[in-house]
């Protein structure tokens, strides 16, 4: 039994995809009969609606929770068809969008229902690196389902949709705070889940945006688009715009198009898509903050996850480093050793090419971990007014008993470190955009030889 044109699954299916261009698949399937549930009723393709279709041409396979049947609740058929949009997906190389809503396992189906969200977890975890999957939280997502956004590369999700682990009124302590940890602001800004609140039409043509900038798999070479906007264009106002990453990666990208992912989570790192002459770049920049341009540990996690999306699906990385230290609140040194070595990781294990453009300062070992050239950087770009340091010229200055601006001409400084081969060209505010095409067209080529261990531990 299919279920009617009135589903709200079919709804937001249509909202997405091109107009008439989703193709439904297992639309007959019902819940089975089990040893819990033995008196079944109808259940209109058992709470989720699946299928293919197309967004800007592009293909896609889609699910869409059903919470007006069983409450879209997860049973034995239902994971069924989830695992089998993934298989699919992954035999033809394709995203995979998820629109979930549900209250979670069916409890008739007792244990079944448990490895049938295990089922729909390992797919998930084995599509991951393979297939870009999107997850889109419509109603309720909680729970073991959860996890299923942690898994995936990009959450959006709704105004009024909660997403939580433990609902919060199980939370301890939480009956005096009375935090809403399953609302959609605390999930966009403090844990970071989320990389986009909005309305159904808001969330479904950012989704398409993102569809447009990022490959169908890993066997792709990235994307390649025809570029519309004039390669050498002067880029203007830089210098003024270093104060804000997103305002300068717009600047130099076609078109001045920008996706910003996770832009409400550790605003200190500030990750997203950008476009130059036509291929997909990913971009990494530092954001000064309450505590300076510094590394923190939710914006080293963040980066490092940015990092390794982009280098699973061959998308080159761009790195806008302007960075002087690390944060020195007591509660970030509990995390920062780890979260810095999955940036340090992150960097250096990832082949695709990558390019470093020091906007300000570049100073200790701070700058080291932002794609150095000994993290692997395949060229180092520096504005004319940059500043690459071991420390600060003072600072080292009265270590060593030597003059500081002695120190800061000889030691430290730009001209230094491109006369060591640490930075490649300095380019003039104006010139960076053309550069940068310029500079990932010559590293479309790269090859890289691969080592033989199985993976990092970190």
């Amino acid at each position: 039994m299919s279920v009617g044109t009135n589903s709200p699954a079919i709804g937001r299916i249509n909202g997405l995809l091109d107009a008439n261009s989703f193709v439904e698949l297992g639309s007959l399937v019902t819940s089975r009969s089990t040893d819990f549930n033995v008196n079944a009723a109808d259940t209109p393709s058992d709470g989720v609606v699946i299928g293919h279709g197309l967004i800007d041409g592009n293909l896609v396979f889609v699910f869409s929770q059903d919470a007006s049947v069983l409450g879209g609740s997860i049973g034995e058929m239902h994971a069924k068809k989830i695992l089998s949009v993934y298989d699919m997906a992954m035999k033809v190389g394709a995203p995979v969008i998820g629109l979930l809503d549900s209250t979670g396992v069916r409890l008739q189906e007792s244990v079944d229902a448990l490895e049938a969200l295990g089922a729909i977890l390992a797919k998930a975890c084995e599509a991951s690196g393979v297939v870009p999957q999107i997850m889109s939280v419509f109603g309720s997502c909680g729970g073991g389902l959860s996890v299923l956004t942690g898994v995936s590369d990009f959450v959006f999700m709704e105004k009024s949709a909660k997403l939580f682990v433990n609902s919060p009124d199980a939370i301890d302590g939480n009956s005096v705070d009375q935090c809403d940890t399953s609302a959609c602001d605390y999930q966009f800004e403090t844990a970071g889940t989320v990389d986009f609140v909005g309305t159904d039409a808001e969330i479904f043509a950012q989704i398409r945006k993102l569809i447009a900038v990022i490959p169908g798999s890993n066997v792709e070479d990235g994307v390649f688009d025809e570029c519309t906007d004039d390669m050498n264009r002067a880029a203007e106002g830089l210098a003024d715009k270093r104060g804000s990453v997103a305002d300068l990666a717009a600047e130099i990208s076609d078109n001045h198009f920008f996706f910003e992912t996770k832009a409400g989570y550790a605003k200190s790192m500030v990750t997203g898509f950008i476009q130059l002459g036509g291929t997909t770049v990913g971009v990494i920049g530092n954001q000064a903050g309450e505590h300076g341009n510094v590394l923190h540990a939710d914006g080293c996690d963040k980066a490092a996850a940015f990092v390794k999306f982009c280098d699973a699906y061959e998308i080159p990385v761009l790195t806008l480093t302007n960075i002087e230290g690390y944060c020195t609140c007591k509660c970030a040194e509990r995390r920062l050793p780890r979260a810095l070595a999955a940036l340090t990781n992150a960097f250096a294990s990832a082949t695709v090419a990558k390019i470093n453009l020091i906007t300000g300062s570049a100073c200790g070992s701070s700058y080291v971990l932002m794609n150095s050239k000994s993290m692997g950087a395949d060229l180092v770009y520096a504005f004319p007014d940059a500043k690459v340091e071991i420390m600060n010229p003072s600072l080292a200055a009265n270590i060593m008993g030597a003059d500081a601006n002695e120190f800061a001409t000889k030691v430290n400084g730009l001209n230094n470190a491109a006369r060591h081969g640490y930075v490649d060209r300095i380019v003039n505010f104006e010139d960076t955009r053309k550069y940068l095409i310029d500079g990932f067209e010559m590293l479309y080529t790269k090859k890289t030889f691969e080592s033989y261990k199985k993976h990092s531990t970190k």
